[in-house]
């Protein structure tokens, strides 16, 4: 990283503070940095703080005779081996999608060749506008590398997707787009993720409330780290994890053969919710309602994914096994039942009788071998940033 250079462009928003540490973080990795405040961000960060930090001169205005003189804004936007937007509002969006040009950040995105990678923060409801996800479109096709937004609290009160990404996050994300090799470089995870749904027939099923957020936020986190990451996918909503292989799925028969597919691994988390049953046979034509007779159906067992995976032999089982228990009651009992029954090297638990499944945060108990660590209440980006550097030190260290 010692002959990378980065140009961070800092947006109007109070998520601009976490600009100082990513700063910071690029600094102490090797990276030169280069700061361009804009008018707004002006506003939440001082340039004399971020000249500390990046011990070089801070740019701002696209007119400013001297900067012009040392380093034109066409050499600023092209000397960099990547560009960094922290925070991305709505507005820089709006302004890179449309191509506008009029102020320095703006001036220097469009005059670029040079990768750039975006950190949106913004109030949710600004997020969530058509002409965001618009714009969002846009950049994504047009090769702008995204990371987040995160979902949580915002300083506006309001909740929900919109928050920064923090600056750990975004540093990691900038050493892969520097071509830094993660500490998972070469490393292949296998991860299950979201619920199955067992046909009744062709118009119902059996399924539970997963909606997979834990699961694609634990992909996040290792690809971030380096990790070739197969990811094994029942029907969600939530957006696919960038730089995964995904397959996807629908019955746990399927997500069984697509797991047994998906070996050798270095490491297996099953986070998917597997319908512990399927119908028998499931009718091929839809069920006709029948006034006052109800139908009845005969139940199978489908096939234990976590405890089939820790049975094999030592050379084709992954080296790490992770499953994970939602329960409802004796959360503890069960789980540590759980894990001497299933054989698997850690398990996770966590009580689901509040809003656990489909929400945003968790809070989990980590069972290993040597002891169980129980985890605060925290968004499922942190569970899983905090998870996925657990495993880096568990599957590096041999």
């Amino acid at each position: 990283m010692n002959s990378k250079s980065v140009t961070i462009i800092i947006g109007g928003g109070i998520a601009a503070y976490k600009s100082l540490e990513l700063i910071r973080l690029l600094k102490k990795s090797g990276v030169r940095v280069r700061a361009v405040l804009t008018r707004a961000g002006a506003e939440f960060v001082t340039p004399l703080s971020l000249s500390a930090l990046t011990c070089e001169p801070v740019y701002q205005n696209l007119f400013d005779l001297d900067n012009e003189a040392q380093m034109g804004h066409i050499q600023l936007s092209r000397s960099a081996d990547l560009i960094i937007v922290a925070p991305a509002t709505a507005d820089l969006m709006a302004k890179m999608a449309s191509g506008l040009a009029n102020d320095l950040a703006s001036t220097l995105l469009l005059a670029t060749d040079t990768p750039v990678l975006i950190a949106p923060a913004m109030n949710v409801r600004m997020w969530k506008h058509p002409a965001t996800m618009r714009n969002l479109a846009i950049l994504k096709a047009d090769g702008i590398a995204l990371i987040g937004p995160d979902e949580g609290d915002m300083a506006c009160g309001e909740f929900g997707f919109g928050r920064m990404k923090e600056p750990e996050a975004i540093f990691v994300a900038a050493q892969a787009a520097l071509g830094a090799p993660g500490p998972l470089t070469g490393k292949h995870i296998l991860i299950t993720s979201g619920p199955t749904h067992e046909p009744i027939d062709p118009v119902r099923y059996i399924a539970n409330r997963s909606s997979g957020r834990q699961g694609a936020a634990i992909a996040n986190a290792l690809v971030r780290l380096g990790a070739s990451v197969s990811y094994i996918t029942g029907p969600v909503s939530v957006p696919t994890p960038a730089g995964v292989t995904e397959i996807k799925v629908e019955t746990a028969l399927q997500m069984f053969d697509a797991v047994k597919a998906a070996l050798p691994a270095d490491a297996a988390i099953f986070v998917a919710a597997v319908a512990d049953w399927r119908v028998d046979c499931a009718d091929t034509k839809k069920i006709k309602k029948n006034a006052g007779k109800l139908p009845s159906f005969s139940f199978c067992e489908n096939p234990d994914i976590l405890a089939n995976i820790c049975a094999l032999p030592k050379q084709t089982r992954p080296a790490l096994v992770i499953g994970f228990a939602a329960e409802t009651d004796n959360v503890l009992d069960n789980a540590r039942a759980k894990k001497k029954r299933k054989k698997c090297d850690w398990l996770i638990t966590n009580d689901v009788s509040g809003d656990v499944m489909g929400g945003a945060n968790n809070q989990i108990t980590l069972l290993r071998d040597e002891g169980e660590e129980n985890w605060p209440l925290m968004s499922k980006d942190e569970m899983a940033t905090r998870l996925a550097t657990q495993l880096t030190k568990a599957i590096t260290s041999s």
